[in-house]
């Protein structure tokens, strides 16, 4: 069996023998994953009037513990976007109901993100069936077989400097 990433491949190996493109392999097979997941995972949150975005908003404020809230630099670092994406998505977000921002008391400059009520509804309602849908995705592989692609997976991820959220 193979896969378009073999194509690409064996096309190099043939006009640039001289080359050892057993990199684009692995950095290929990963691109064309992550669009297929990314294709996936909007159709998945579009069926429950989400964007994958205020999915991962509303998921990381809810696993940082009650009250449910964070920092807007907390969630930015979460989210790896600029500073201008998230206060737009937080606007957004905040338009449909789903956060709200609140004053630090201890720091009057700094504002906190927290979720509604309505957010807790949502985010508690759909983290389940997205677990479901991710199982799903990855249902071609056996246990073995995921917890050594996490590994692996988790080895690039720290050599590229990506450790901690916090």
């Amino acid at each position: 069996m193979s896969d378009a990433v073999d194509a690409v491949t064996a096309q190099w190996n043939r006009e640039r023998p001289d080359i050892d493109v057993w990199p684009m392999g692995i950095v290929g097979r990963l691109s064309r994953l992550s669009i297929l997941f990314e294709r996936e995972l909007k159709e998945f949150f579009a069926r429950h009037e989400l964007e994958r975005f205020e999915f991962d908003v509303l998921a990381t404020l809810r696993r940082s513990g009650a009250p449910y809230e964070l920092t807007a630099g907390a969630l930015l670092k979460a989210a790896m976007v600029t500073s201008g994406a998230i206060t737009n998505r937080i606007d957004r977000m905040e338009a449909r109901g789903l956060v709200e921002r609140v004053r630090d008391g201890g720091d009057r400059r700094s504002v906190r993100i927290r979720l509604t009520p309505r957010g807790l509804e949502i985010v508690d309602g759909l983290v389940g069936p997205h677990v479901d849908n991710e199982a799903r995705l990855l249902a071609a592989l056996g246990p073995a077989e995921r917890d050594q692609l996490a590994g692996l997976l988790r080895v690039l991820l720290e050599s590229m400097g990506d450790t901690s959220l916090t």
